[in-house]
């Protein structure tokens, strides 16, 4: 790290820490002065995550935190309404909607709009002595504290017989005081690369590498790699599958075809992307693309659907709120989709935070009751997975086809480096009511069709998973 950078970012923390202190010394006063609600301003530290989080003067802000250090975090928000226990912020960047609201003396919840579950906190009467020091940006540092964030957020060493202290021995050797941001870059970047977790990223200025998909399954560097491969399948499907356009809203990410026989085909190709404006836009371009699919017609008299084929095969993920949404509409009763949990212990085995059950519940608007089968392969990714789980509880239950899902369901973990660079990482598990994990391994197929989406199938002139689909539904299982 240069002079001007470390000068930069000593004012910023100690200009931070000041606020802070503030804040938290105006909390004590409020505290003792008052037996009503407590207010939100002030210090609270996540149970998992690593985070503190930081409400002073209508902003929000974060601290990341490790047994070796504690780093001003990348979330920084403003508040946009509400009352002195319940807030909404906005994130400067990307515009993020954040809630927190207090839940008893002492203790929050704060809740990313999109996203499922909650993160509790409970308050903090003053910042780790580490965050008052500014943390050294030499390569082993950052090394050390990339590494440690691993051990003690990371859930799924054992389930990818990863021995996290060995690749520690390992690549540090290869880093000394000298390291060029090259060199560096390198050594984090072969790490993410053995862990193979599609939920891993390291940005660091023009270089840059994410996501990561699974050993054996097909590699597709960055997201145009991933819109050209997206926009192939659409075309594919339409060529072999529906023989007609497929109908498209949301930018062309969700698209449908009425089949012959009375059947319908589902396509998203993401839970993201439809309308830009955040989750609640993406969530009333879904509801009108919904609306319209699940039409009085479809969904109820002599006209109705005998089946639906929803293909999530090629699925980036996005907001996990927007997959249950899609699963409100498919269904006429409530019930369990899955249960959510945050790793928050650094020991072997790993602790999880008090499980979060989640439920999809009957959609008010029309629903769609009746057979479904769904298309899988390794790049149903992300939310796409998590929405996958959510259908495991429905009845009639959905037949999978095709391959196992890539396995990868958390939420990114987004985190600093002491030199400027930042990262991300899972740190959540998404179990089944019988307390099943799928990551790693990702949700298998009930019927599997090898060779999904090969580059052979693609160049050839039939669907293989489709058409078992169609047949499945047409033989009225």
């Amino acid at each position: 790290m240069n002079d001007n950078r470390k000068t930069r970012t000593a004012r910023r923390l100690a200009a931070l820490l000041a606020a802070v202190s503030i804040a938290v010394a105006g909390q004590a006063g409020a505290d003792a002065a008052s037996t009503g609600r407590e207010p939100l301003d002030g210090l609270w530290r996540a149970d998992g995550y690593g985070t503190i989080f930081s409400i002073v003067q209508g902003r929000l802000t974060t601290f990341d935190t490790t047994s070796i250090s504690c780093l001003p975090g990348l979330l920084s928000a403003r508040r946009t309404a509400g009352t002195r226990g319940e807030a909404s912020f906005a994130a400067q960047e990307g515009g993020r909607r954040i809630a927190v609201r207090t839940s008893g003396p002492g203790r929050a919840r704060l809740r990313y709009l999109g996203s499922v579950g909650a993160v509790e906190l409970r308050r903090l009467p003053a910042l780790p002595a580490a965050c008052a020091t500014l943390t050294p940006g030499d390569p082993l540092k950052v090394f050390d504290v990339f590494w440690t964030t691993f051990a003690e957020n990371y859930p799924f060493f054992a389930l990818k017989g990863v021995d996290w202290r060995a690749v520690r021995d390992r690549h540090r050797s290869r880093i000394g005081p000298d390291t060029g941001e090259a060199e560096l870059f390198g050594v984090l970047r072969d790490i993410l690369k053995e862990l193979g977790d599609a939920h891993t990223a390291l940005l660091a200025g023009d270089r840059q590498f994410a996501r990561p998909l699974r050993p054996g399954t097909r590699q597709l560097d960055g997201l145009p790699a991933f819109v050209a491969f997206d926009k192939r399948v659409r075309e594919f499907v339409e060529r072999t599958a529906t023989r007609k356009p497929l109908r498209q809203w949301g930018q062309g990410v969700i698209g449908y075809a009425d089949l012959p026989g009375g059947f319908g085909y589902l396509r998203l190709g993401a839970f993201d992307g439809y309308a830009d404006g955040g989750f609640e836009a993406n969530a009333a371009e879904l509801d009108r693309a919904l609306d319209e699919i699940f039409s009085e017609s479809r969904t109820s008299g002599p006209g109705r659907l005998r089946g639906l084929i929803l293909d999530v095969r090629v699925n980036l993920g996005g907001y996990d709120g927007l997959g249950l949404r899609l699963a409100s509409r498919l269904t006429g009763r409530p019930y369990l989709a899955y249960v959510k949990q945050a790793r928050n212990t650094p020991e072997e085995p790993p602790g999880f935070t008090r499980p979060q059950p989640v439920r999809v519940r009957p959609a008010s608007g029309p629903v769609y009751t009746g057979p479904i089968t769904m298309l899988t392969s390794s790049l149903t990714i992300s939310a796409g997975e998590t929405f996958t789980q959510a259908m495991i509880g429905r009845m009639p239950r959905p037949e999978r086809i095709g391959e196992s899902t890539q396995g990868a369901f958390s939420d990114f973990l987004w985190r600093k480096l002491p030199n400027g660079w930042s990262f991300a990482l899972p740190n959540e598990r998404f179990l089944t009511r019988d307390g099943v994990s799928f990551d790693a391994t990702g949700i298998p197929p009930h019927l599997p069709v090898p060779g999904v989406l090969s580059d052979e199938e693609l160049d050839g002139d039939r669907d293989a998973a489709f058409a078992r689909a169609l047949a499945f539904l047409a033989s009225g299982r």
